[in-house]
């Protein structure tokens, strides 16, 4: 009996110990700082636009542990994102996706990687308006067997709502 109770309280604080390791994020302050085209289509991995200085801020205070940006270093900001991210406690991936050209599959298939590599923990992937996020998206879910349209539609889930980028995707995605 004694040995009984005591593999119940052995598995509890292991419960307890799992369920404590599981970041949390502030849906709330992430919804209310107004960050462009931002969007949480999977728990844990979040997309947006290009955020600023301050909303960083927001992102890390979050609960936010890795950035992801596909700009591309000649798309200027008025901030040195790496430092800023890095000061900020999060790890900072660069992923540099030149327009429509840069949705591809070697790009996707390097996002698919880093989201692997982070093991569901909370994740911002971002460019300058979300549409290359969404773009990246839809070619992974082209890759993992969607037919076109559902994977434009994945890729709408995760922001790409520019028409000119749609169809670039869709026209890659048809060669293929």
């Amino acid at each position: 009996m004694k040995s009984l109770y005591q593999l119940t309280l052995l598995l509890a604080a292991l419960l307890i110990s799992a369920c404590a390791s599981v970041s949390r994020l502030d849906m709330d302050a992430l919804n209310s700082a107004q960050i462009n085209n931002f969007r949480a289509p999977e728990a844990g991995v979040l997309s947006s636009g290009q955020p600023t200085a301050a909303q960083f801020q927001v992102i890390a205070d979050a609960g936010v542990q890795y950035v992801v940006n596909l700009r591309t270093p000649q798309e200027e900001v008025d901030f040195e994102e790496r430092a800023l991210v890095e000061s900020l406690g999060m790890v900072y991936y660069s992923i540099p996706v030149a327009g429509g050209g840069g949705v591809n599959s070697v790009n996707a298939r390097s996002l698919q990687r880093i989201l692997d590599d982070v093991g569901g923990e909370p994740v911002l992937v971002h460019c300058a308006t979300g549409n290359r996020v969404g773009g990246l998206f839809a070619v992974n879910a082209f890759s993992s067997g969607a037919s076109v349209d559902a994977a434009l539609t994945e890729g709408a889930r995760w922001g790409m709502t520019s028409e000119r980028l749609q169809q670039a995707v869709r026209d890659n995605l048809s060669d293929n």
